[in-house]
């Protein structure tokens, strides 16, 4: 049996930026994406700490140190500039490994930096 476990967690950092004219997703810093083991493309849930929204998308690559984090298209609606978020990955693992996984847990300072 394989159960969904959460495998990585960004927390708290500041939205950036919010484009509505984009396709979706989400674009984060690559440094917080590296530090967290997310990738490009992958699906991601983002909790809005301000307003209490929920959705889920997918990660795109952002410059490398700018602290960038972007909501694009319909979630620019939902998750505004400056609105603190979590951003979670989940992975599939067989039961008997998920006990012993460890998640990666990522905390930026204030300008979205390790």
């Amino acid at each position: 049996m394989q159960i969904q476990v959460l495998k990585s967690k960004i927390h708290r950092v500041k939205i950036t930026q919010a484009e509505l004219e984009y396709v979706g997703s989400v674009t984060i810093d690559e440094d917080l994406m590296d530090a967290a083991n997310m990738i490009q493309n992958e699906k991601v849930q983002v909790l809005n700490l301000s307003n209490g929204e929920r959705l889920e998308t997918y990660v795109i690559k952002g410059e490398r140190g700018s602290g960038v984090i972007c909501m694009n298209g319909p979630a620019a609606r939902k998750m505004h500039v400056n609105d603190r978020i979590i951003i979670l990955s989940y992975c599939l693992l067989d039961f008997e490994e998920a006990k012993k996984y460890e998640p990666v847990l990522v905390f930026p300072n204030e300008m979205n930096k390790l």
